[in-house]
């Protein structure tokens, strides 16, 4: 007879607190007994149109935090439920690619999809005459039609991202809009302005992201899935538009335009002549909490 009243059960064994980042694409194998994980699944940003277009959107941001990741270094994007899984188990982990820069017709392209078992984050949409949809959508750079890249597509709750900008105006003010980042809309151009990418959005540095992402406002946090900026116009004065928190290339003809590495941020916006940036390839963080180990005895079951 054990001395907990019963018969003693399989042991459970202790998971031990780890956080497991992937940059590339790879497999995640669970420990014994873990059930439940916390998650960030960024995509790849959508790559940034070129002579003076639209800045990418950002890819997909999703993010839980059943572990009481502290406020207000976790963003309130965050599900409160983290996602199930079996221990001792395999999952497969998909990390998306940025959009390549436009460089001629349709503008920047979409980047790639981030997935880990049931979550799926969206590439972000490419920027160009007209921006293209995504997780966050990319920036627009004619003024007819006026189309903007919508973000969250598909929808998911809570919002992986927001729309692109627009380029309001019609000749001689040629600038374009940003691209949606996770935290906000692209922003519509001004006169000669482009406009700013959409501020991405951000997790906990300590014990969750450490040096991955860029910082921000939020001292302690990481972020991720800034949208790019919009081209400024192509004659003086041309003002570019500034990218997004979290990665977002900035629309310059030096290679700045390109996003972030593995923040999922959108390219800028190509000045005139030149190409567009480069989307950001996404990241996928996880996180098995601490538990302690346990038996469980007959007097327990009944």
């Amino acid at each position: 007879m054990a001395g907990n009243g019963g018969i003693i059960g399989p042991t459970n064994k202790a998971v031990v607190e780890k956080v497991t980042t992937f940059t590339t694409s790879g497999n995640f194998t669970t420990q014994t007994s873990t059930s439940n994980v916390d998650y960030l699944v960024v995509a790849g940003g959508g790559g940034g149109g070129h002579d003076n277009g639209g800045g990418g959107g950002a890819g997909g941001f999703r993010l839980s935090n059943s572990t009481s990741m502290p406020a207000p270094q976790t963003s309130p994007l965050a599900s409160p439920t983290g996602l199930s899984v079996t221990g001792s188990t395999t999952y497969a982990i998909t990390v998306g690619g940025g959009g390549a820069g436009g460089t001629s017709g349709p503008g920047g392209c979409n980047g790639t999809n981030s997935v880990f078992s049931t979550i799926t984050s969206t590439g972000g949409g490419g920027g160009g005459e007209q921006g293209k949809d995504g997780g966050s959508g990319g920036g627009n750079c004619t003024s007819t039609p006026t189309t903007k890249g919508a973000g969250n597509t598909p929808p998911v709750s809570p919002s992986q991202g927001n729309p692109g900008g627009l380029r309001p105006g019609g000749a001689p003010a040629y600038a374009a809009g940003g691209g949606g980042g996770a935290g906000a809309e692209g922003a519509n151009s001004t006169g000669p302005g482009g406009g700013d990418g959409g501020a991405g959005s951000y997790v906990v540095s300590s014990g969750f992201a450490g040096c991955n992402g860029t910082t921000g406002p939020v001292c302690g946090a990481r972020y991720f899935s800034g949208g790019g900026s919009g081209a400024g116009q192509p004659y003086t004065p041309s003002v570019p538009g500034s990218g997004g928190t979290g990665g977002g290339g900035t629309s310059m003809p030096s290679c700045t335009k390109n996003a972030t590495t593995n923040t999922g941020g959108g390219g800028g916006g190509g000045a005139n002549p030149s190409t567009g940036g480069i989307g950001g390839p996404g990241i996928v963080i996880i996180k098995e909490a601490r538990s302690a180990s346990g038996v469980w005895s007959m007097q327990d079951q009944l």
